[in-house]
């Protein structure tokens, strides 16, 4: 069998506001959609891509763009590095949720004048609850990842990855496997998740409107209710080769020299 899937946006669902019920507004485009093409009605198997805003527009994230600098210090647990530029101040930085993202991912794009909106406050607890909500109402085993918008070290641009996921395994793990010569793998692990938040975005993108894409064909990475989230596959500690930014990293690394020659000069005082 040929291997393939397919992505396609759901169209028809309105401007979300606070405390909206997006089960119910997904659940019905979906359900008007399919009117039309009964092949878009959700089956078993397929992954629901969900875009960040929409959940923090429904959970009330909104927060007044005046005071959008005081929102990225409240979400911000480290700052990763600061650039001064004419319009202000970059900060790359670790959020509350566990992401390393520009602005802590605040953003005033596609979103009323005057308004920044803060990510979900548990993007993973944000899916999990669609996914139970969307599985309940529609009778269907479905997984849900929630995504936004991430640059990447090294690259131009920006892609969609995965913020939060339910129901959806995460990577798919090919260390102790042969590649097609026969080779063993050591350090394949495809994330999965990240993988489809990109293609979907394909069909969502920023100026269409369209929040929401279902993938179909990928049900092997559909799991049960108790799978882990999206927040496990961040990278902390030891783990992290890129904790800093270069000037940070050089500030640190001259501070942590001057102080050790600083304390060799006082033992030899001693």
């Amino acid at each position: 069998m040929t291997p393939r899937f397919s992505v396609w946006g759901i169209t028809g669902i309105p401007e979300i506001a606070p405390n909206d019920d997006l089960v119910a507004l997904i659940a019905e485009a979906i359900t008007t959609q399919s009117a039309t093409d009964p092949d878009l009605a959700l089956r078993s198997g397929d992954i629901l891509v969900v875009t960040s805003k929409i959940v923090s527009k429904a959970e009330g994230m909104q927060v007044p763009a005046a005071e959008r600098e005081q929102a990225i210090a409240a979400d911000t647990v480290r700052v990763v590095a600061e650039r001064v530029h004419p319009g202000g101040t970059f900060r790359i930085v670790e959020t509350r949720q566990g992401l390393v993202m520009a602005a802590a991912g605040i953003d005033m794009s596609n979103v009323p004048e005057g308004t920044a909106l803060r990510l979900p406050a548990d993007p993973d607890a944000s899916a999990r609850a669609l996914c139970k909500g969307l599985r309940e109402r529609l009778g269907v085993e479905i997984g849900i990842i929630v995504t936004d918008t991430i640059g990447r070290a090294w690259r131009i641009g920006q892609t969609d990855m995965a913020i939060g996921a339910a129901c959806v395994q995460l990577t798919d793990d090919l260390r102790g496997e042969n590649d097609a010569n026969g080779r063993p793998l050591h350090v394949t692990q495809a994330v999965i998740v990240d993988e489809i938040a990109g293609a979907a975005d394909l069909v969502k993108g920023k100026t269409t409107g369209i929040p929401v894409a279902v993938v179909r064909g990928l049900g092997r990475f559909v799991t049960p209710p108790d799978a882990p989230g999206a927040r496990t596959l961040s990278r902390t500690g030891d783990d992290d080769m890129f904790r800093f930014g270069t000037a940070e990293a050089y500030r640190l690394g001259y501070e942590a020299a001057m102080a050790e020659m600083n304390s060799r000069k006082k033992q030899k005082q001693d």
